[in-house]
């Protein structure tokens, strides 16, 4: 399994960036597949999460309304596209696959076996 992300960068509040995960090593549309983020100092927190077949979805509140997660089956890619940033949006950012084609939710977010090297963004002015 190789997940690799991409897309992070320096981005001004109320901006945006799309970040993208290829995924290889295993059938892509079979998993669901989830973002995270760890910022300074932080644990990882889930962000947004999407079923193998992309009909069911969800967000961590702290995103809601200004994240989009989204994939495309063909391609074998994850997006998340992030609008109207806000400084603490700053973090490492992390493609994470699941166990099965759906979330399963345990306290600390889904339940996942495998997860990307990250991509930084930076939320700066």
């Amino acid at each position: 399994v190789q997940l690799v992300e991409s897309g992070g960068g320096l981005a001004q509040p109320g901006g945006s960036l799309r970040l993208s995960c290829t995924a290889s090593g295993f059938t892509f549309s079979n998993y669901a597949m989830s973002w995270a983020r760890q910022g300074p100092g932080q644990g990882l927190q889930f962000i947004a999460g999407i079923y193998a077949d992309g009909k069911n979805i969800y967000y961590h509140d702290s995103v809601r309304g200004r994240f989009t997660i989204s994939r495309d089956n063909a391609k074998n890619t994850l997006y998340l596209q992030m609008d109207s940033l806000k400084f603490e949006d700053t973090a490492s950012y992390y493609c994470l696959k699941s166990e099965t084609h759906m979330l399963i939710f345990t306290s600390s977010g889904p339940r996942t076996d495998a997860r990307g090297q990250g991509t930084q963004v930076t939320v700066s002015s």
